[in-house]
């Protein structure tokens, strides 16, 4: 059987290589990672927010490869669709992908005002309104799922949205967001499951930094 890879860059950095690593782990398919070094050109461009990079994540499996995270969290679902990446009921998964396309193609302002960097930590950072307004905007949608969904994940059980909201978490953590107690519960119950701590610990580990995203705010 061809060997599974999954194509990644930074744990300290990179929120989309976090997103795809989670969503195979939560399908419980087993990969071997490839790490795209951070000073290659276009990892490093995706990573500062020049430009996006097809490099990463990239999903290899049976000899297809899926470098887009909704993509591949749509292969993963019908790849081992028992792993619940999408909830069971039609109306539920409309607006789980509805919120993850969210994620996935909106709150520039977020990612330019906070970039995800776990080795950081910004106590009293002020946050600027145009990113206070999707940090806004992604509490709601929080809100909106437990209200509906009652927990303690945002539909439920873990889901892909878990996985494309799970970056979002350590930003609000390393620039000190304030979140209401609903909200904050979220982030410890993200922040605490086995796949981030073990994320976070081996970010926390890596040699390589970005000094254009290790300024001090």
């Amino acid at each position: 059987m061809t060997e599974t890879t999954l194509t990644i860059s930074s744990k300290n950095y990179s929120s989309w290589s976090l997103r795809g690593w989670l969503l195979c782990k939560m399908a419980g398919l087993e990969f071997v990672e490839e790490v795209v070094p951070v000073d290659d050109p276009a990892a490093r461009a995706e990573l500062l927010l020049l430009s996006p990079s097809i490099l990463v994540p990239c999903l290899t499996h049976n000899g297809i490869r899926i470098w887009d995270t909704l993509a591949i969290a749509e292969y993963l679902n019908e790849l081992k669709p028992r792993a619940g990446l999408l909830p069971h009921e039609r109306a539920t998964r409309a607006r789980c992908r509805s919120i993850c396309g969210e994620m996935h193609s909106g709150f520039s302002n977020l990612r330019s005002a906070l970039p995800m960097n776990l080795k950081a930590h910004h106590p009293g950072f002020e946050v600027w309104s145009g990113a206070q307004a999707d940090i806004d905007r992604i509490t709601t949608i929080w809100r909106e799922c437990f209200a509906t969904y009652r927990g303690p994940f945002l539909f439920g059980a873990l889901t892909m949205a878990d996985a494309m909201y799970a970056p979002v978490v350590t930003r609000f953590l390393t620039y000190d967001v304030r979140l209401d107690d609903e909200c904050d519960a979220y982030c410890e119950r993200i922040i605490a499951l086995p796949e981030m701590v073990a994320w976070r610990d081996a970010a926390v580990a890596e040699p390589e930094e970005l000094e254009e995203l290790d300024m001090e705010f």
